[in-house]
């Protein structure tokens, strides 16, 4: 596994999450609608997620998805949408490791927030195999997806 961005080490932090138990395609919804924000922002909103407050945009997955009203300070609708908790959790997760890593490894890092993401992608991981017993002695997959994230952050005060 490695890395999608170019990664320069002066200026640049990264986190990888393997192999988590979220889902596939609220993870890749959650990383577009984080990346290019500074993290002060990203956590905000990740955390506004987790209360249900704010929406994250469904751009591809989102048949059958209603628009919803965001129920925080901002009160803006957003077109389809929905509300990832357990994703958005998992992902808030790796961007502090990231910003940890970030405080640890930029000599020149002069306040957290400078700091930006500029690559944020999700991937399938492996697929777990189960089943679940059926009539007769039969029986149905029951697999679980996983997901690899990957955060890089990059120190933008230059």
């Amino acid at each position: 596994m490695g890395y999608t961005g170019n990664y320069k080490p002066e200026t640049m932090a990264r986190a990888y999450g393997k192999e988590l138990h979220i889902s596939p395609k609220h993870s890749v919804e959650i990383c577009r609608a984080i990346r290019g924000l500074p993290i002060t922002s990203a956590i905000d909103m990740l955390e506004a997620v987790e209360r249900k407050e704010e929406a994250i945009p469904f751009r591809r997955y989102n048949k059958c998805v209603p628009h919803q009203k965001t129920r925080g300070p901002y009160k803006k609708k957003i077109g389809p949408g929905r509300f990832p908790v357990k994703a958005a959790k998992a992902i808030r997760r790796i961007i502090l490791s990231a910003r940890d890593n970030a405080e640890r490894q930029i000599d020149d890092l002069a306040d957290i927030d400078d700091l930006k993401i500029i690559t944020a992608a999700a991937s399938r991981g492996r697929v777990i195999k189960g089943w679940t017993p059926r009539a007769h002695g039969r029986w149905t997959a029951w697999n679980e997806e996983t997901t690899n994230i990957e955060i890089i952050l990059e120190n933008m005060e230059e």
